[in-house]
């Protein structure tokens, strides 16, 4: 564990009203305590999940983008408009890792073809081959188990995004690796009730117009997953009733 608090610097903020500070759960949001090497954000879409863990991405000196420090590349919109409101507290402060963003994992590829093309090995660090060889969920598995180790953080919004089923139980498996030793620290944004289950990880909410701790089994993800599964029919029926 390295990053142990987030706080918002409430004081240098002009106005509540204006975004990323009129989304209700960064609007309440005070401070915030890292207890598990694995934490994760959940809520809906606009929640402040993603706002959140790019700040934290700025404020690590992560490109927004997607990628580590030394990645140094631009991608419309993908600044943090939160980064200078955050402060957060280490213990140890590490310098080392990355931030996933699913979204514009494209751009990190391409940006990576350019720097990789005149490298003694290229994609050493990323399978052995560019990112655009490989398939979506192909190339995140490479870059969980390449470029994901040593003492480090690893910031992640919706990894789950290119992952199959079974390749998300794929990614718990490196997770358990990377962070059982406390050598990794990891922070998803994830609507993966696969994910979720990963035992002894702390679930923070953003529904409801704050930041929260929630058990697994209180997550939407988990009771609508579970009611659909075990009553496919009735819930699809209900559903679609309007078209009968």
């Amino acid at each position: 564990m390295f990053l142990r608090n987030i706080q918002l610097q409430r004081e240098k903020i002009d106005s509540f009203s204006s975004y990323p500070f009129s989304i209700p759960a960064i609007r309440q949001f005070h401070e915030l305590e890292i207890t598990k090497p694995v934490t994760f954000f959940i809520g809906e879409n606009g929640t402040g999940k993603s706002t959140l863990l790019e700040a934290i991405a700025d404020k690590c000196e992560f490109n927004t983008a997607g990628g580590g420090r030394n990645n140094l590349y631009q991608v419309d919109s993908a600044a943090s408009d939160l980064g200078d409101y955050i402060r957060l507290a280490w213990l140890p402060k590490v310098t080392n890792g990355f931030f996933l963003r699913a979204e514009s994992f494209y751009n990190f590829a391409t940006h990576l073809d350019q720097v990789e093309a005149e490298a003694m090995k290229p994609y050493a660090a990323y399978g052995g081959k560019s990112l655009h060889h490989q398939s979506h969920g192909e190339s995140f598995l490479s870059l969980f188990l390449n470029r994901f180790r040593g003492k480090a953080i690893y910031l992640l919004d919706e990894p789950e995004a290119a992952l199959s089923p079974n390749r998300q139980f794929t990614f718990l498996r490196i997770l358990h690796d990377l962070s059982r030793n406390q050598e990794c620290q990891f922070i998803i944004a994830t609507h993966s009730p696969i994910l979720l289950g990963y035992p002894d990880a702390m679930i923070l909410s953003f529904d409801n117009g704050m930041i929260e701790p929630v058990e697994y089994e209180e997550t939407d993800h988990y009771r609508v997953t579970k009611y659909f599964l075990q009553h496919r029919e009735k819930f699809l029926n209900e559903l679609f009733a309007d078209d009968e």
